[in-house]
Order: structure tokens, then C-alpha cells, then sequence
């Protein structure tokens, strides 16, 4: 007749290091130099498609530094809360980030605003996409 054997059990004498519970997202120099970044680069951006090789005016260089500035701004209050959210609305929040920005510079190349739109759209739904599967299959 079989039996069932225990495996024997190996006890820890030393205390246990608690587990943590959710890793903690250190603030480092990069938390504000990519939104700025970003934001010069879509600044310039804008500027440049609004001055279409024409002559500089003021109202082209304070178009840029605006869009620049509040997407900079957008950027870094995302990147604060973003790991506060669950993936479906960080990813989501990217998504909306990425579209809008292409949209708004679609949108001072002179096209219509339903075509401009509907770019924003492709391509948030495309980041949307991308950065959920990206958070899916790196997270816990």
C-alpha cells in the first residue's frame, strides 16, 4: 500500500524582509528634461509649419513658445501621475497626449479640421494601442 509522504519543511530563523508593496518611482533629472525637450521640439515645430518660409513675425514665435510651454507642462503633469493610474487611462492619457499634438500641428499645415482630426485620432489610437500593450506585458 502507498503511502503519502511530507516533504519536511525548512524553517527561516532570520526576520523576513518585508515584500514591497509598489515600486517607488524616484524623481530624476529626466523627469523634466524630456517634457522640456519635447516641448521645444513641438514648439519649434509649430513655429515652423505656421512660418511656411515666409518672414519671421512675433505672432509665429510666441505661437511656438505657447504650444511648446503647455505641451511641456502636459507632459511633466502626466509623467507626475502616470503611474498612479491604471494602464487602461495611462495608456489612454498617452494616447490622447500623442494625438492632440499631431492634430494641433496637422491642423497649422492648413488642412481641414475633420482631416486634422482624424489624423490625431489614427495616431492616438495607434499610441493608445502601443503603449497598452506595452504596460500589459511589462506590469504585474
Amino acid at each position: 500500500m502507498a503511502t503519502h509522504a511530507t516533504m519536511p519543511t525548512h524553517r527561516r530563523t532570520g526576520a523576513r524582509a518585508p515584500a514591497p508593496a509598489r515600486q517607488e518611482h524616484r524623481r530624476t533629472a529626466l523627469a523634466w528634461a524630456v517634457p522640456l525637450a519635447l516641448g521645444v521640439i513641438l514648439g519649434f515645430w509649430a513655429f515652423f509649419i505656421n512660418r511656411d518660409g515666409g518672414a519671421t513675425t512675433a505672432g509665429q514665435i510666441w505661437l511656438g513658445v505657447v504650444s511648446g510651454v503647455v505641451f511641456a507642462a502636459l507632459c511633466y503633469a502626466l509623467a507626475r501621475v502616470r503611474w498612479a493610474l491604471p494602464r487602461e487611462l495611462r495608456a489612454a492619457a498617452f494616447g490622447v497626449m500623442a494625438g492632440g499634438a499631431v492634430g494641433f500641428l496637422s491642423s497649422l499645415n492648413g488642412k481641414s479640421v475633420l482631416m486634422s482630426g482624424f489624423i490625431g485620432l489614427v495616431v492616438g489610437a495607434g499610441t493608445f494601442c502601443t503603449m497598452f500593450y506595452a504596460y500589459y506585458t511589462r506590469e504585474e
